[in-house]
C-alpha cells in the first residue's frame, strides 16, 4: 500500500496551515493549488489560519492538532518552551533584506558607527510569543554590533511603542507598521531601526529612509540569525502520531514547490507580492540573488546549530518561559520519507 493510499483516521476533518508573510515553500504550494490537490482525494480541505481569523492565535500557541506551521522561530520556540506538544520537522533559511535603516544624513554606514547611537527597540507585546518585533530588533542589533566588537552597553536602546497595525490605511502599510521605530527615526527621536523584508523596503522608500547597514551582505550567516533565519516547519505531535503519511505528503509538496520556485523566478515574484503584501519593487529589493533556489527545508547540522543559537539568545533575554533541548524537539523521519516519496513519484 502506498503512503497516498493510507486514509486518515475519522477525527481529522481538515488540514490547516499557517505561514508568515515571507517566501515559504508551503505558501507557494498552496498558491499553486498543489496542497488542495494533494489532499482532495482524502476529503480533507486545506485552509490557512490567515483565512480563519478566529483561529489566528494558533499561529502562536501551536495548539491545533491538524496544523502545519512554516513561520518565524520566535513564536515556535516560545510555544515549545511553554510546553506546546509541537515537533520540528524542517528548517529553511531565506535571506530577506535584514537591514538597519537610518536617515540619509546620519553618517551611519558601518557597524562601528552605531557606537553611542540611539537604537529603536519595540516594546514587549502582550505575550512572549507576541513580542516578535522586539526579539527581531534586539538580535538584529546584536549581529551588527558584534561585527565591530560592540555590545548593547555601547548603544542606547530606546523603547518605542507598538503601533496598531489594524489602524493602517491598507494591509500593505499594516505590515509595515510592524516596525514601530520608523516614525521615531523620521522624527529624529532615534538614530537607527532594524527591519527586514519586502514591506520594510517599501516603508523605507515611502518615508525617505536609507540602509545604513545591510546585514545580508555579511558573508558569515551567523550574524543574521534571527526570527526567520532559520525558519522552522512544525506540527502537533498528534498529527505525527496519527497521520504520519499526511505529514509526509505535505512536506513532499513543499519540496516540489521549492523545485518549482528554483526554475520560475518571475512566477515566484508574482506570488510573493501577494504573500508579502508588498509591491514589485519591494519584493525585488528584499529578495535578491539566488534566494529562489534555496526554499527547500532541511534539517542540516548547521541550521540546527543556528536555531540553537537563536533559542539561547531568546532565553537569555526573557522571550522563553524555560529552556529546552532542540534535539528532543526534532523529528527527522517525515522529511526523509518525503524525499523518498518524491523519488518514487518521479520514477
Amino acid at each position: 500500500m502506498t503512503l497516498s493510499a493510507v486514509l486518515p483516521t475519522p477525527e481529522l476533518e481538515q488540514i490547516w496551515f499557517t505561514r508568515c508573510p515571507v517566501p515559504t515553500a508551503s505558501g507557494i504550494a498552496y498558491k499553486l493549488g498543489w496542497l488542495t490537490e494533494e489532499f482532495a482525494p482524502d476529503g480533507l480541505p486545506v485552509s490557512t489560519l490567515q483565512e480563519a481569523r478566529q483561529l489566528g492565535r494558533h499561529h502562536y500557541d501551536h495548539d491545533l492538532p491538524g496544523l502545519f506551521r512554516e513561520g518565524g522561530n520566535v513564536p515556535a520556540l516560545a510555544a515549545r518552551a511553554a510546553g506546546a506538544p509541537s515537533r520540528l520537522i524542517g528548517l529553511t533559511w531565506i535571506e530577506e533584506w535584514q537591514t538597519i535603516l537610518v536617515r540619509p544624513d546620519s553618517g551611519i554606514t558601518r557597524p562601528e558607527d552605531l557606537k553611542g547611537k540611539r537604537l529603536a527597540l519595540p516594546a514587549w507585546g502582550d505575550s512572549r510569543p507576541g513580542s516578535i518585533a522586539r526579539a527581531m530588533s534586539l538580535h538584529g542589533y546584536k549581529g551588527a554590533l558584534s561585527l565591530a566588537g560592540l555590545g548593547f552597553d555601547d548603544v542606547e536602546l530606546v523603547e518605542v511603542a507598538l503601533q496598531d497595525q489594524s489602524q493602517a490605511p491598507d494591509p500593505q502599510q499594516g505590515l509595515q507598521r510592524l516596525w514601530s521605530g520608523l516614525d521615531y527615526l523620521v522624527h529624529g527621536e532615534v538614530d537607527a531601526v532594524y527591519v527586514k523584508g519586502a514591506s520594510a523596503a517599501d516603508a523605507a522608500r515611502r518615508l525617505g529612509l536609507v540602509v545604513g547597514i545591510d546585514l545580508d551582505r555579511i558573508a558569515e550567516p551567523r550574524y543574521r540569525i534571527n526570527n526567520g533565519t532559520p525558519r522552522p516547519i512544525t506540527v502537533h505531535q498528534n498529527l505525527l502520531d496519527n497521520h504520519f503519511d499526511l505529514v509526509v505528503r505535505f512536506l513532499a509538496q513543499t519540496l516540489s514547490a521549492a523545485d518549482w520556485a528554483a526554475n520560475n523566478r518571475d512566477g515566484l515574484n508574482a506570488i510573493l507580492e501577494e504573500e508579502t503584501r508588498a509591491g514589485s519593487v519591494g519584493v525585488a529589493e528584499a529578495y535578491r540573488g539566488d534566494f529562489h533556489t534555496t526554499l527547500a527545508p532541511d534539517l542540516s547540522a548547521q541550521r540546527l546549530d543556528f536555531l540553537g543559537t537563536q533559542k539561547e539568545f531568546l532565553y537569555l533575554h526573557g522571550f522563553l518561559e524555560r529552556d529546552f533541548s532542540i534535539a528532543d524537539w526534532v523529528d527527522p523521519r517525515p522529511l526523509q520519507a518525503a524525499h523518498e516519496l518524491l523519488a518514487k513519484r518521479r520514477a
